[in-house]
C-alpha cells in the first residue's frame, strides 16, 4: 500500500485535551499520522501536548469551530464532551445533554468537508437501566440499548448522537463508526477534582491513605455495585480498529473481567502494600448497579478483545496517580 500523503494522511481527533484523546493523538503519532488535536480548553489543562502535533484551542459545539477542524483532514474521531466519573454525571445532566452540539457540528462539518471516515465515541451509559439493576447483572449485549431507557442526561445524548450517525451514513452515505467505551483508566486521566472515575478515584484515596498512615478509605456505596473497566491502551486500539473496520453498527469496546467496586479496593490495597478500613457512603451517587461488556459481537467481528488483565493495569495506574498524589503534597508544603 503507497504511503498517504497531505490531507489523505491527516486525522482529526476533537476533545484531544482529554484522557482517550490525548493517549489517541499519542498513538496516531507513532503511526506515522498528521494530527490535529482540538480541544474547547486552555492548552495548560490539556492532558498531554504532544510535538508534532496541530494543537488548536477549538469550541467545537460552534459549528464554525468545527469548519475549522476539519478543514483538509481525511478522518475524525469525535471524541468531544462534557463528562465525568458518576459524581459528574448525575450532579451535571444539562451540561451533558449540551454535548449534543459538538456531537451535531462535528458530525456535520466533517460530511460537508468531504472527510472519508468517522467516529464516534459512544457510551455502554447508553444501556437500558432496566437491565442493570443488580451486580450480578448479564453482561450487555450491543441490542440491550433498545427499548431505550438509557442513563438520564449523559446516556441519553450518546444514544441520540449514535443514531445521527447511523442516519447520516443512510441519508448521506457518510461513513461512520460508533464504538460504546466501557469505564476507560490509565495513567494520563482525571484523578481529582470530582470529574475521576473509579479507579483513579480508588487509587488517589488509596495513595493519600498510604502517604499519610490515615488507614481509612471512603468509598461510594455499599462496595457491591459491580463494573468492567478496560485499560487505555487497549481502548485506543480497539478505537482505531473500529473506525478502519466493517461493522457499522455500534460496538461493545471494553472489558469483560467484572469486578466489584469492594474488589476493586482489594486490588488497589494489594498493589499500594496496605490494608485500610472502610467507610461507605451510602448516599453518594453510585449509578447502576452491575455493568459490564458483552464482547461476543466483537470476537465474531474482529477476532479481539482487551487484552490487559484489570490487576496489570490498576498497577500502571496506581504508579502514576501515587506520583500525582505525591507532587500534589510537595507543591501544599512548598
Amino acid at each position: 500500500m503507497p504511503a498517504m500523503t497531505g490531507s489523505e494522511n491527516r486525522v482529526l481527533v476533537t476533545g484531544g485535551g482529554g484522557f482517550i484523546g490525548g493517549h489517541l493523538v499519542a498513538e496516531l503519532l507513532r503511526q506515522g499520522r498528521e494530527v490535529r488535536s482540538v480541544d474547547c480548553k486552555p492548552l495548560s489543562e490539556w492532558h498531554q501536548i504532544l510535538d508534532g502535533v496541530d494543537n488548536r484551542v477549538l469550541d467545537v459545539s460552534l459549528l464554525d469551530a468545527c469548519r475549522e477542524a476539519v478543514d483538509g483532514v481525511s478522518e475524525v474521531f469525535n471524541l468531544a464532551a462534557d463528562m465525568g466519573g458518576m459524581g459528574f454525571i448525575e450532579g451535571n445532566k444539562a451540561l451533558c445533554m449540551l454535548s449534543v452540539l459538538p456531537s451535531t457540528h462535528v458530525l456535520m462539518a466533517a460530511r460537508d468537508a468531504g472527510v472519508e471516515r468517522f467516529f464516534y465515541s459512544s457510551s455502554a451509559c447508553v444501556y437500558a437501566a432496566e437491565k442493570q439493576q443488580t451486580p450480578e447483572v448479564p453482561a450487555l449485549k450491543e441490542a440491550d440499548a433498545y427499548p431505550a431507557m438509557p442513563e438520564d442526561g449523559y446516556g441519553w445524548e450518546k444514544l441520540f448522537s449514535e443514531r445521527m450517525c447511523r442516519h447520516f451514513m443512510e441519508d448521506f452515505g457518510f461513513e461512520t463508526r460508533v464504538a460504546r467505551y466501557h469505564n476507560v483508566y490509565g495513567p494520563e486521566g482525571t484523578w481529582t477534582g470530582g470529574r475521576e472515575k473509579a479507579p483513579a478515584a480508588i487509587c488517589r484515596k488509596v495513595a493519600e491513605a498510604a502517604i499519610s498512615g490515615s488507614g481509612q478509605i471512603e468509598i461510594w456505596g455499599d462496595g457491591h455495585q459491580t463494573r468492567s473497566f478496560m485499560y487505555i491502551d487497549d481502548c485506543v486500539q480497539g478505537s482505531l480498529m473500529i473506525a478502519e473496520g466493517p461493522r457499522v453498527d455500534p460496538i461493545n469496546l471494553g472489558s469483560s473481567e467484572l469486578v466489584t467496586i469492594n474488589g476493586l479496593v482489594d486490588i488497589v490495597e494489594e498493589i499500594a502494600g496496605v490494608k485500610l478500613e472502610r467507610n461507605y457512603k451510602l448516599d453518594a451517587p453510585q449509578g447502576v448497579r452491575g455493568r459490564n461488556s458483552d464482547n461476543a459481537l466483537i470476537q465474531e467481528t474482529y477476532g479481539w478483545e482487551p487484552s490487559i488483565s484489570l490487576r496489570e493495569g490498576l498497577e500502571k495506574t496506581y504508579a502514576w496517580v501515587s506520583e500525582q498524589v505525591q507532587k500534589q503534597l510537595a507543591s501544599s508544603s512548598a
